[in-house]
């Protein structure tokens, strides 16, 4: 088997084996995975894990979310071809690449300088032109691109910042992993009007913290 054959049948192992049976059944995210080479924005250190069911290392001491999370946060998000997205956590622009196949645009934002940097070029690498990558503060800026229709956060959060919902359009989708280890809840909020929002939380997973959000007090009295 040649080492593309190889390739192609870990891509394929990878969603059948790994994302399929976590219910990730939307056709258009399943094609999409197949056709996003998720191996070009893995470190070349770490190339052999781009498949493995696992948060693979990046630079600064940040990884890259297991394939099934992506996934299902992909799914979940349904995003539409006309939408504006605004990712906190670029990483490696792995799921900005995702995003930005499925809507009209995407801004991610990264704190780390070389990863920011890692992502620009690697997204550029593969042909994706609708997402820019800038290297900034998530749990602090405001965009003046702002409102959005979808905020994804790549990581996880000790509590979801109210402050974020006032980003997003009425009828707007904001994805995040929410809550402490061992358990957290991946948490979908939907605006639903100028005050009104609805929340569900419909699976549970673990994922690595996003810097510089605030952490809930641990005294309890």
């Amino acid at each position: 088997m040649t080492p593309a054959m190889n390739l192609e049948q870990a891509r394929f192992n990878m969603i059948e084996q790994q994302i399929r049976p976590w219910d990730v059944l939307d056709a258009h995210v399943l094609h999409l995975l197949s056709m996003v080479k998720r191996e070009a924005f893995v470190p070349a250190a770490h190339r052999a894990l781009a498949f493995v069911d696992m948060e693979i290392p990046l630079p600064g001491g940040q990884s890259m979310l297991a394939p099934r999370v992506e996934a299902r946060l992909l799914q979940d998000l349904a995003l539409q071809k006309h939408e504006k997205v605004l990712e906190i956590g670029s990483g490696s622009g792995f799921m900005a690449a995702l995003l930005a196949h499925r809507a009209q645009r995407v801004i991610s934002l990264e704190l780390d300088p070389q990863l920011a940097q890692m992502a620009r070029t690697n997204l550029q690498k593969a042909g994706v032109f609708n997402a820019e990558v800038r290297h900034l503060d998530g749990s602090k800026e405001l965009l003046p691109e702002g409102p959005f229709d979808v905020i994804l956060l790549s990581g996880s959060l000790a509590e979801l910042p109210q402050a974020l919902l006032k980003w997003l359009k009425v009828g707007g989708r904001l994805g995040a992993i929410i809550g402490e280890e061992p358990m957290m809840r991946a948490t979908f909020v939907t605006r639903l009007g100028e005050d009104q929002f609805r929340t569900l939380q419909p699976w549970d997973t673990v994922a690595p913290r996003l810097r510089n959000f605030p952490q809930p007090s641990r005294f309890h009295f």
